[in-house]
């Protein structure tokens, strides 16, 4: 699984000109699904994601996770996090998880976040979003969790 999360000031997810997912500072978690993804590698993204320290300590060092900070985390499906840019100058999404695959995981996801921390909003699967924020920093940090057998020795995008 992908995900690019932005350390935000505050973040809002728009659809049809209603507000469906807001926060203040935090993390804004925008999530793909990829081909051969399951449960396990969402579980390991969540939790690599809630760990991660990107927040400031007292010291002015990144240090702090969304977690100590008691941030809010507002997750949005993006399949195009998937594109394969190689060849040509349309994206290819095809390592992109299939929609019904990609929309479980992501409700997976999302239950799990739920599950572990205390302020969590979202998005609309595979609806027309307008996502705004404010990046604090600005923080943009990617990351991968690929499953057994496949290359992750980046771990990130």
């Amino acid at each position: 699984m992908l995900a690019v999360l932005q350390r935000v000031s505050e973040a809002r997810v728009i659809v049809n000109g209603e507000t469906i997912g807001e926060i203040g500072a935090g993390l804004l978690a925008l999530v793909c699904a990829e081909r051969g993804d399951t449960p396990t590698e969402a579980d390991k993204l969540l939790a690599k994601m809630l760990k991660l320290r990107i927040f400031a300590d007292e010291a002015g060092k990144m240090n702090r996770s969304v977690q100590d900070v008691e941030g809010g985390l507002l997750v949005v499906s993006q399949f195009t996090l998937a594109a394969d840019t190689s060849g040509g100058n349309r994206p290819s999404f095809t390592n992109a998880a299939d929609p019904r695959t990609g929309q479980a995981l992501y409700e997976h996801f999302v239950a799990r976040a739920c599950a572990a921390h205390p302020q969590v909003q979202t998005g609309r699967f595979a609806a027309d979003m307008k996502v705004q924020l404010i990046n604090d920093g600005p923080v943009t940090v990617p990351l991968r969790i690929a499953p057994p057998g496949t290359d992750n020795a980046r771990g990130v995008l």
